[in-house]
């Protein structure tokens, strides 16, 4: 909702002033026709590599402060949102717990996290399929057209 661009540069100024983190790579923006909750504007989304000294319970708590500080309220799944932030893949690394899952438990079937993902990380593998994160963004089941925009300056 509101200013897409705006919002997704101060997500990335947030992320990369955040303490421990280091922003190594950003995708193009791509723009998407909303899941779930169709009745509403097309998203924009990018794709982000970091390193981090952070735990992913730590990240994930401080991208969720970054979310609320660019006014996200909690609403309905799927919804119209200022911005949303996921923590998609942790190297190899698998996790189930109650506040979260990676990989993301639903990332291998959305083509707006696969092609921008693709683009800054390719050869990264699903420690749980074994693929490629490109070969996962050219199977038919990653769902959703994409159209690639610009590089988002931040």
């Amino acid at each position: 909702m509101g200013d897409r661009n705006a919002n997704l540069r101060a997500a990335l100024r947030a992320l990369a002033g955040l303490d421990g983190v280091t922003v190594r790579k950003v995708s193009h923006c791509y723009e998407t026709e909303p899941m779930g909750c169709t009745d509403q504007p097309a998203f924009l989304n990018l794709a982000v590599e970091i390193g981090t000294v952070l735990e992913p319970l730590e990240l994930l708590s401080a991208v969720k402060q970054i979310e609320g500080d660019l006014g996200r309220t909690p609403a309905h799944r799927w919804g119209p949102r200022e911005i949303d932030i996921d923590i998609v893949l942790w190297g190899t690394k698998v996790l189930e717990s109650d506040r979260m899952t990676l990989p993301h438990r639903e990332f291998r079937t959305r083509a707006f996290v696969l092609k921008p993902l693709a683009e800054i990380a390719g050869d990264a593998v699903d420690p749980v399929t074994g693929a490629t994160i490109a070969e996962l963004a050219g199977r038919p089941e990653a769902e959703g057209a994409v159209t690639k925009l610009g590089q988002l300056d931040y």
